[in-house]
């Protein structure tokens, strides 16, 4: 007797089929399972077993094989539960094959037979949806699965659930499409007391989706602003929104089993590995960056960060993916991230502060950050001085504008640049003037002729990089877009080298 079922496996993004094949025949009872399966998928054998006994079936006393085919393709994670018992129901004629072969399933099987969450249900769903197939996998991420279309989906709350709608005793009912419910409450800029040229850095960074390093000491307000950006972005389109959910769902990070619609905001410790901020790990599972694709990835106290996790970071923030090449696998995940990094002036903190200042500035400083490589630093598009906050700003009232009118601009500024990028028509798909690059950057943010006689000399006497040329235009362009004005000129130009530096613990004088 044997049987087959259609399941999935994942290699970073990519999703390869795989068919389980089911072999009951004579012989010592055993239950085995070949084709490079890992420990998770080796010990489904005792899950299946159990739910099957719940439910007062019991596995014939003869000799079990279960293969995972192709069988030279490691097969990693707890979602081959539900197709291996399936195949094992129809070997064993509890199960029609010929309705099962319409169907892709995955899920992980409980002692008591209940189907539990595993990741990348929302992947897997687009991927049968694309080959004809229906979907089985667990009732808690049936909304996930419902994004992927016009797809049939099964999601019971247990298998016997899925039993009984196959022998036609029970109907299970379609999932709706659902949406990881808005809990998040982000603090208000009104919370932060003087700071105007930060504030306006920050404004900026959000409406172009422009990288930021935010220097000051210590108390001064970085990670305030930093946790308000957040709240400035607009929400994801439906496309982005089915992008960013499809890794989440990959890292099994979607708990609420629906799509997320907030940009993803991701502050790790900088005790995080270089496998932890890009990508990697035995699995090769995506790492923050990948995790913040289209939102923002979070650094503070940049240098303390290793020194290899930061330079891993170059390739990502210049080509919006990462890819992990292991020796089996070389997979690649998405990882378009605004990048938000904070740090001192110096390991103390007080360069600036006579009263407080350390014995060995300004070495102190020069040696703390120089643990930022030049051509990182050179992808930063906004330096933004954050200096120590006044103690007569602390005793004012709160500032009049808050965090809904900032993001009213920012939403008004990203509309213009949407709507340019997909007049353009380009390819790939640009959605901020973060992204442009090379002549079409130099198309849509061509200077008028006294914006670009100042562009050169600065870039002269700044000696700034061909990358940082052009990302003083972006930030030009970005600021012009703010204005909704049409062309970029010598005072957008002008604000754009006030947020650039020319070399880390050194300020540019144009």
């Amino acid at each position: 007797m044997a049987a087959h079922v259609n399941t999935v496996a994942f290699l970073g993004f990519q999703v390869l089929d795989v068919d389980v094949q089911v072999h009951i025949s004579t012989g010592l009872p055993a239950f085995t399972v070949v084709g490079l399966p890992d420990k998770a998928v080796g010990e489904s054998r005792e899950r299946v077993r159990a739910a099957l006994n719940s439910m007062g079936l019991a596995l014939p006393l003869k000799r079990i094989i279960v293969n995972l085919a192709p069988a030279d393709v490691v097969k990693e994670g707890s979602h081959f539960d539900l197709p291996i018992a399936l195949g094992l129901l129809a070997a064993m004629g509890v199960l029609p094959m010929d309705e099962i072969a319409g169907y892709t399933a995955l899920g992980e099987l409980a002692l008591d037979g209940g189907l539990t969450p595993v990741a990348g249900v929302l992947p897997a769903a687009i991927h049968a949806h694309a080959r004809g197939h229906g979907l089985i996998c667990p009732a808690a991420q049936g909304g996930e699965a419902a994004w992927a279309g016009e797809i049939e989906v099964l999601a019971p709350l247990t298998l016997l659930a899925l039993i009984n709608h196959f022998k036609g005793t029970q109907v299970l009912s379609p999932p709706e499409a659902t949406v990881v419910a808005d809990e998040a409450d982000y603090p208000d800029m009104r919370d932060i007391k003087g700071q105007e040229s930060a504030k306006r850095g920050i404004e900026i960074a959000a409406a172009g989706g422009h990288n930021v390093l935010m220097v000051g000491p210590p108390g001064a307000g970085k990670s305030m602003l930093a946790a308000r950006l957040p709240g400035l972005l607009p929400p994801l389109d439906p496309s982005e929104a089915l992008e960013v959910s499809m890794i989440h769902s990959l890292s099994g990070g979607i708990a609420a089993g629906g799509l997320v619609r907030r940009r993803p905001f991701r502050d790790p410790h900088h005790s995080a590995s270089l496998a932890a901020l890009v990508g990697g790990g035995f699995r090769a599972r995506p790492g923050e960056v990948s995790l913040a694709h289209l939102g923002v990835l979070f650094l503070d106290e940049l240098p303390e960060f290793q020194r290899p996790a930061l330079e891993a970071l170059r390739q990502p923030l210049e080509t919006g993916r990462t890819t992990v090449a292991r020796a089996n696998a070389h997979v690649t995940y998405p990882a378009r991230v605004q990048l938000v990094a904070a740090m001192n002036p110096c390991r103390c903190g007080y360069l600036d502060d006579p009263a407080q200042a350390c014995t060995r500035a300004p070495r102190c400083a020069a040696e703390y950050q120089s643990k930022i490589s030049g051509p990182l630093f050179d992808r930063i598009d906004l330096h933004v001085e954050v200096p120590a906050v006044n103690p007569a700003d602390m005793s004012v009232p709160p500032p009049a504008e808050g965090s809904a009118d900032i993001a009213a601009r920012v939403a008004a500024a990203r509309a213009v640049q949407k709507e340019r990028y997909r007049a353009l028509k380009s390819k790939p798909p640009i959605r901020t003037n973060a992204e442009a690059d090379g002549k079409l950057l130099e198309d849509v943010a061509a200077p008028d002729e006294d914006g670009r006689r100042l562009l050169t000399e600065a870039a002269e006497r700044m000696r700034l990089t061909a990358r940082g040329y052009h990302r003083v235009l972006r930030v030009a362009r970005t600021l012009a877009d703010m204005e909704a004005g049409e062309g970029v000129r010598r005072i957008h130009i002008a604000e754009a080298l006030s947020f650039r530096r020319v070399v880390p613990g050194r300020r540019a004088v144009v």
